[in-house]
């Protein structure tokens, strides 16, 4: 900040481009959720520096790019636990995770739930009823 209290316009500027480079980083993953990834891939697409990405991102959420791709699989997981009849691996496999020992130690360490226990607590409505 300057003496008058105002950011200076370099830290305004990294702020800003910050915000930018987190929402670019976002919108790259919920595109690619269900499939693998590598920080290089991800860095590539964006046209920069794999570290430096790491570094922004977390320093803008508080988590990192691994957590955000979990969130995303795990909030789509939740939809398919309450919304179809698929088997809780045949969900963690259609979210992209390999294993379905991996995908319920991943539902469960960000949402406190195992999937089983997402499904069972979840209100599963017939489709006349949800539409209503």
């Amino acid at each position: 900040m300057d003496e008058g209290g105002m950011k200076s316009a370099s830290s305004f500027h990294a702020a800003h481009t910050g915000k930018r480079l987190v929402s670019a980083a976002e919108n790259y993953l919920a595109l690619h959720s269900a499939e693998k990834f590598s920080l290089q891939e991800i860095a590539n697409a964006l046209y920069i520096n794999g570290s430096y990405l790491l570094r922004v991102y977390k320093a803008h959420t508080g988590h990192t790019l691994l957590w955000y791709h979990s969130h995303l699989r795990c909030e789509k997981a939740k939809e398919l636990l309450t919304e179809s009849d698929l088997s809780i691996s045949e969900i963690g496999e259609k979210v992209g995770f390999v294993s379905s020992a991996h995908f319920s130690h991943v539902f469960r360490k960000l949402t406190g739930m195992t999937p089983s226990a997402w499904r069972l607590s979840s209100t599963i409505l017939p489709p006349k009823e949800r539409e209503s």
